[in-house]
């Protein structure tokens, strides 16, 4: 796994990435995307905001949910916030997982969405292993809980090379 920044300790200031569609990006922390879909970490009804501790990491997440077509052809805003005081960030080791299939693709169970949601309910914020990137990181929060607990750092607009949109000559794999 990719080391946790700064042993999130109560001096470090943890920072977190991710991607919205430009139309979303003043609310990019209202969780209601994930609060009308459900999400890895929470079943429906429940807000949270989905987020990477790298900018690659945000980009891989994001992609393999919309799609580099859809990055590639819309606007989207690349948002940084950072959590100054991270004494009260739970982090989910991966052996701490009660089913490790939860950390694989595809569509979370009940179960796996009910404990991550218990795991919001009480820590606000949550530091879960990915499952697009086995190495790294993601933060998750239920920005109820935990606001006043995080903030805004900087809001861009997403550029993404054009070279991960383009069609593979399979006789050129390189494999």
């Amino acid at each position: 796994m990719t080391p946790l920044p700064a042993a999130l300790d109560a001096a470090a200031t943890l920072v977190a990435w991710r991607i919205d569609a430009q139309r979303y990006a003043q609310s990019w922390d209202s969780g209601a995307g994930a609060e009308a879909l459900g999400g890895r970490w929470n079943p429906k009804g429940v807000k949270a905001v989905y987020c990477s501790i790298d900018p690659s990491t945000c980009l891989v997440e994001t992609a393999v949910h919309r799609g580099f077509t859809v990055l590639d052809t819309h606007p989207h805003i690349l948002t940084s916030l950072e959590v100054p005081d991270t004494t009260g960030v739970r982090v989910v080791m991966p052996k701490e997982i009660p089913n490790p299939a939860w950390l694989d693709g595809g569509i979370p169970s009940r179960h796996q969405q009910s404990w991550g949601a218990a795991l919001l309910n009480e820590h606000g914020v949550v530091l879960f292993p990915s499952a697009v990137s086995k190495k790294s990181w993601n933060l998750v929060f239920d920005p109820g809980i935990a606001r006043g607990r995080y903030r805004l750092r900087s809001q861009e607009r997403l550029s993404v090379d054009t070279r991960l949109n383009q069609q593979v000559d399979p006789t050129r794999s390189g494999v």
